[in-house]
């Protein structure tokens, strides 16, 4: 199943990589936060509607709620998607942008696992990942004083 969503991921990256933006656009509002280079080789896309595997193994392991969900982004390796409308919402783009950081530390079939595993566990919004991402989200958006965001990761995850 792991390699079916890895697949997945592959293959809507690849379909949507001419339509990829570098987050490099965000250097000056989130420094401190991001080093200069992770948001280089970190990318967002646009769309109407988020894409989102849609496997039948998938309900079956519990997920009904997360693939049915209306989100505003989702991320996939080093690039996330982001509903037309909220391009300029730098809080989802630093939400997201946590989420790069957790694939490349753990890597794609162990964050994809570790993911599923935490949705079912604690739900969507208590999920461990997604409480280390909204947490650093709320940081940003509260104004607080700079972060470096890849080390508390690393350090948390």
């Amino acid at each position: 199943m792991l390699d079916n969503i890895e697949k997945w991921i592959d293959e809507t990256l690849e379909k949507y990589s001419s339509q990829r933006v570098s987050c490099k656009l965000f250097a000056e509002s989130f420094k401190g936060f991001y080093p200069e280079e992770f948001l280089n080789s970190s990318y967002f896309v646009v769309v109407d509607e988020i894409p989102k595997p849609n496997f039948p193994e998938l309900y079956d392991m519990g997920l009904t709620d997360f693939i049915e969900m209306d989100v505003d982004g989702i991320t996939y390796k080093s690039t996330y998607f982001i509903k037309k409308g909220f391009e300029s919402n730098h809080r989802l783009h630093f939400h997201e942008l946590v989420h790069v950081l957790q694939w490349q530390l753990l890597g794609g079939k162990a964050f994809i696992e570790r993911y599923i595993q935490e949705i079912n566990i604690h739900g969507y919004r208590n999920a461990p990942l997604e409480e280390m991402a909204y947490g650093l989200d709320s940081y940003f958006a509260a104004g607080n004083k700079p972060v470096n965001v890849p080390a508390f990761v690393q350090m948390k995850i």
